[in-house]
């Protein structure tokens, strides 16, 4: 009589009445925040190809026609775009070879990331990851030149835990610091970054230089060897398979354990935290450390797994660009691993890029810096292809800025 609906619709035990206009809901939701960021992607690609037109020498030379020669503007712009995308994309995925060196530049981003992930879940900004990943690839080096006679079974593993300790004991320093002393973790991870460059470059010129004048440390021995999955000349190595296990761990620890719990709870607001009796101060340097000995596998994964030695600048801003996909991953592991992989395929397709396009390498670094800027700012990408806004609901804090 009244025309509400009936108890049983209301509570949605069917696919018809609220109940199934709040599944659809959740898919529609869902969909949309996949779509985000693809479309980030999508779009700074496009603008990327905007870059590229107005840079390239043969469009700046058919804009000079443009009188005689109307059509020749569009078919250089066109031409232009074209070749370069073709040739990133042939150089990241157009062959096996090219998969596998995607894969292998993804894989220090994978750990990377995962650490400063982890960091900013417990609400620590961890800066640090390129001196971790510094500091973890020396102790993998030492450990896999200086230590002789010993198995694969022992040697490999020995060498990726010492990279791990050594990670995890360098990013503790700061997370002790902060426990103990309130000093903020990002000026303390800053300062121990230039502590882990110069002390790599005395270590590398001193005590583990190799004999000669180039400054580099000796080899590592075979036994310490990441493994090749499928033999040369493709370079993809079981350090790949070790930071999709440690995603999967990672995303275990957080979600699914009471320690994981812990850190999202201290990362969220820590006085509730303490209240709740939780060691603040012991989760912020056991976050620290998890956080550091991921960012150290990074280091170890690229010296046991492809260079089989160590030298002076041997990471490619690793540490520094995981900031970045932490941030396009939204701390959770497996946006961070998809963030990694499209780093990787941007990364390795941009030699190819510049070698047979002409297109500078740092275009490429210009595209990394829209597409996290429009994931950043989703609100401009749902806006731009009019996207439905999710209901807001309020957001999980990573961090808790400058002064917290």
């Amino acid at each position: 009589m009244t025309g509400e609906p009936e108890p049983g619709a209301r509570a949605g035990g069917s696919g018809t009445g609220d109940g199934g206009r709040v599944g659809v809901g959740w898919l529609a939701t869902a969909t949309t925040r996949g779509a985000v960021p693809v479309l980030a992607v999508l779009t700074g690609l496009v603008l990327g190809a905007v870059i590229i037109i107005v840079t390239d020498q043969d469009v700046i030379e058919a804009w000079g026609k443009i009188g005689s020669q109307p059509l020749a503007l569009p078919a250089a712009a066109w031409a232009s775009v074209r070749d370069a995308y073709r040739a990133l994309f042939a150089g990241a995925l157009g062959s096996p070879y090219a998969l596998s060196e995607s894969l292998v530049t993804a894989t220090p981003y994978i750990f990377a990331g995962l650490a400063v992930g982890l960091g900013f879940r417990a609400g620590l900004f961890n800066i640090g990851a390129e001196g971790q990943l510094f500091i973890g690839a020396l102790a993998s080096v030492w450990v896999g030149y200086a230590i002789t006679g010993l198995p694969v079974c022992v040697h490999l593993p020995l060498a990726v835990l010492a990279g791990a300790l050594a990670g995890a004991v360098w990013a503790a320093i700061p997370g002790y610091l902060k426990a103990r002393t309130g000093a903020h973790e990002v000026v303390n991870t800053i300062m121990l970054n230039y502590v882990a460059f110069r002390l790599s470059d005395w270590l590398i010129n001193g005590p583990m230089k190799r004999p000669g004048w180039v400054p580099i440390t000796p080899e590592v021995q075979p036994t310490a060897y990441l493994p090749r999955l499928f033999g040369d000349p493709l370079r993809l190595h079981a350090g790949f398979l070790l930071a999709l296990a440690m995603a999967v761990a990672v995303y275990w620890l957080l979600f699914r354990s009471v320690l994981g719990f812990e850190l999202r709870s201290v990362g969220a607001n820590p006085r509730a935290a303490r209240v709740a009796g939780i060691n603040v101060g012991r989760t912020m340097v056991v976050a620290m450390a998890m956080s550091g000995a991921l960012a150290g596998l990074a280091g170890t994964s690229q010296v046991l797994g492809v260079d089989h030695w160590l030298g002076q600048g041997f990471s490619a801003g690793y540490g520094f660009d995981s900031i970045a996909l932490a941030l396009l991953g939204k701390s959770h592991p497996a946006g961070v691993v998809a963030a990694a992989l499209l780093f990787g395929v941007l990364r390795s397709g941009a030699t190819r890029m510049q070698s047979a396009a002409g297109i500078p390498i740092d275009i490429i670094t210009i595209i990394q810096a829209l597409v996290i800027a429009f994931v950043a700012a989703d609100a401009l990408i749902r806006g731009l292809f009019r996207l439905r806004r999710e209901e807001q609901v309020p957001a999980e804090m990573f961090t808790r800025g400058w002064g917290g």
